[in-house]
């Protein structure tokens, strides 16, 4: 059974990403690593232990698990709702194993190849998708600070990407850069403008 979760759906830039993970089945009975304790929604974390969590999980080879990025420009061709559906997809396809059940952290996903049970607050309320919460920020974060050094005019590594008055002023003084979403306001034209 695997647990599944993204990251990046509401920004401005950057791209979207999910993870799937199955964790062990004998720490059900034995409990979690002590390394893992701490195990819980990503977005209730700080970023250290957000990290810490990301490396301890990469530790245990019989955590199984997989990592899907789908840019900007996707994002902008089919909308942020199916790529985000197409990211945990890809998610799933990197495992092992394949999945024969997955945990999905809020709504029902209907394009998901497995089937599954959707939990509101998921990642609060089931390990493999609080560790499928973490590997995806977690990830995303990461690819954020790259970008940051791509494009420093827009602080990415401070906001990631998110719509703060700091990156929206940067958007009004050097316009778009390549990894912004350019189907998403305030970077869509107007509807006007588009029919000239």
């Amino acid at each position: 059974m695997a647990g599944i979760d993204e990251a990046g759906r509401g920004p401005l830039a950057g791209p979207v990403t999910a993870a799937a993970v199955v964790l062990p089945p004998n720490w059900i009975s034995s409990g979690l690593p002590p390394e893992l304790a701490e195990l819980n929604d990503s977005k209730q974390l700080s970023e250290s232990k957000r990290e810490r969590l990301f490396a301890a999980l990469h530790q245990f080879p019989e955590v199984d698990f997989g990592i899907a990025i789908v840019d900007a420009g996707e994002i902008d061709r089919v909308n942020i709702l199916q790529a985000t559906h197409a990211a945990m997809n890809r998610a799933l396809a990197k495992l092992r194993q394949p999945a024969r059940h997955a945990l999905v952290d809020g709504n029902p996903v209907k394009t998901l190849t497995v089937q599954q049970t959707a939990i509101v607050k998921g990642d609060s309320l089931s390990f493999s998708i609080a560790a499928a919460s973490i590997l995806a920020k977690v990830t995303r974060d990461r690819l954020m600070v790259d970008y940051d050094r791509e494009f420093p005019a827009y602080g990415f590594a401070k906001h990631k990407g998110y719509g703060t008055k700091q990156h929206l002023a940067a958007i009004a003084e050097h316009g778009p850069s390549p990894i912004h979403r350019l189907t998403f306001a305030p970077l869509k034209p107007p509807a006007q403008r588009e029919l000239f």
